[in-house]
């Protein structure tokens, strides 16, 4: 490893800056905020094949941002729980935008990328002057993946990059097999090399619980666990040799944003791992985007590439419809015929969940014959009533320490019953909540702020005024 490599804090954020601006200038000055926190995931993925996770590590996330962005502000308390999810890599949607814009216009931007992310990769994996092989074999992954991504659009061939093999120093295990990921059911699971440790299942009581402190959603929550105790049932008939019928556990989830379908997804596929219906438990969740290229053939890698994280557990697609809505040569429906052939493939170790509003879901899932056969359990996602978004409210609250005012907790009763009551197709449900806690806090704070002295008290109360905007007051001349 050459000792050059050893830098401080400030230094790596040189070398950053060099490499981002080398690449802007080919590229687009435009994806700086995407780019960095692209980058931060990939060294979180690095620094999780590392034996551990020390201060050292906190100060170079904090040297990845570009010029006139933010610096972050990483502790190491978040830092290590956030290195617990990143230890896959995923190409970035901008990165296949890239490419198809290279192939179309003869440019070789996409490998110049992968020449500065491997650069910056095998720093970030000398920070504690030692690369593992763990670590090299993870940069390996990254450029393999991108490099794919270019040969498949047809990026004309550039000089190679390094090989991040010749960089080995160590063989020490890394972070996530010393200290452990996060299970579904929030628990650690710790891996042991040689010897592979299966995942510990969710705790069944304990999602549970949270199923059921969840606002409203009665008729959703009934379901749930009807299904969950139909599916118990039919897995005891088969251990005791008994016949079942066949079953789509698939699923499609209707309503407007905001009303709870993600969370419930994400207990669904607990759930299902506390029982045994699926090996892990993990959501992953994208939309078109997330699944949709450029170019034939394009399409189907992309959408493999979700489809192998999300086995063992659920994939959610949010506004699902979306895939269909683009006519017979979008690629939308190469998407949707992968993630078919996936569900027969996979149909023991995989949950498919296609979410979105009413009437287009519909009409996405009338688009395909294999998609009306294999989703044959719906569950309507009803819009939260004022009643039930003044409940989700004061849970924000309770969590966070604030109190509300007698005064307050009136006003902010009737803000959300009108909210309810005048709603429009716009309707944000449990987002418009979390705006109008996020604009309490600012206003709230503002209104702090200008005191002598606050109290612990005057820091957690919540006045009427800090719940709306103060009406202009029409002065005459």
């Amino acid at each position: 490893m050459p000792t050059t490599w050893n830098r401080s804090p400030e230094e790596f954020h040189k070398i950053y800056l060099a490499n981002t601006d080398a690449f802007y200038k080919v590229g687009s000055t435009t994806l700086a905020s995407q780019l960095d926190e692209f980058m931060t995931g990939c060294a979180l993925g690095l620094w999780s094949k590392s034996g551990g996770i020390t201060e050292r590590h906190v100060e170079m996330a904090n040297q990845i941002y570009s010029r006139s962005r933010p610096q972050p502000k990483w502790l190491l308390w978040n830092l290590t729980s956030s290195v617990c999810e990143k230890d896959m890599f995923t190409p970035p949607v901008f990165f296949w935008n890239m490419a198809e814009s290279d192939a179309k216009r003869g440019t070789e931007t996409s490998r110049t990328f992968i020449r500065m992310l491997t650069n910056i990769l095998m720093y970030l994996a000398a920070t504690d002057d030692d690369v593992t092989y763990a670590e090299a074999e993870y940069i390996t992954e990254c450029i393999d993946k991108l490099t794919a991504i270019c040969d498949t659009t047809g990026v004309k061939k550039s000089r190679e990059t390094l090989n991040p093999l010749d960089y080995v120093t160590s063989s020490d295990p890394g972070f996530i097999a010393k200290r452990g990921t996060q299970s579904s059911g929030g628990e650690a699971v710790t891996e042991h090399a040689p010897e592979e440790k299966q995942p510990e299942k969710p705790n069944l009581d304990e999602l549970m619980d949270e199923l059921n402190e969840l606002v409203g959603l009665e008729e959703v929550k009934k379901d749930i666990k009807n299904l969950m105790n139909l599916v118990k049932v039919r897995k005891l008939r088969e251990e005791n040799g008994l016949p079942v019928t066949p079953m789509s556990l698939h699923m499609v989830f209707l309503g407007n944003p905001g009303t709870g379908k993600t969370t419930i997804a994400r207990l669904v596929s607990g759930l299902y791992a506390a029982i045994g219906v699926l090996s892990k438990g993990q959501l992953v969740e994208v939309d078109r985007s997330g699944l949709v290229a450029g170019y034939v053939g394009q399409t189907a890698l992309k959408t493999q590439e979700v489809i192998r994280a999300a086995l063992g557990g659920v994939l959610f697609i949010d506004e699902a419809y979306s895939l269909s809505s683009g006519g017979e040569n979008d690629f939308g429906r190469e998407a949707i015929e992968t993630i078919l052939k996936a569900m027969e493939d996979h149909r023991n170790d995989l949950i498919v969940i296609v979410a979105g509003y009413t009437g287009p879901m519909e009409k996405f899932l009338s688009s395909n014959p294999g998609l009306e056969s294999r989703f044959n359990k719906y569950f309507f996602f009803p819009d939260y009533n004022g009643e039930q978004l003044m409940a989700i409210f004061e849970s924000k609250l309770k969590k966070n320490s604030y109190v509300l005012s007698d005064e307050a907790r009136e006003a902010a009763r009737k803000m959300f019953d009108d909210l309810y009551e005048n709603r429009t197709e716009n309707f944000g449900n449990g987002r418009d909540v979390r705006n109008c806690f996020e604009d309490m806090i600012v206003r709230q704070a503002n209104r702090v702020a200008e005191m002598e002295a606050p109290t612990k008290e005057d820091l957690m109360l919540v006045l009427p005024e800090d719940l709306t905007e103060p009406e202009e007051e029409n002065g005459e001349e």
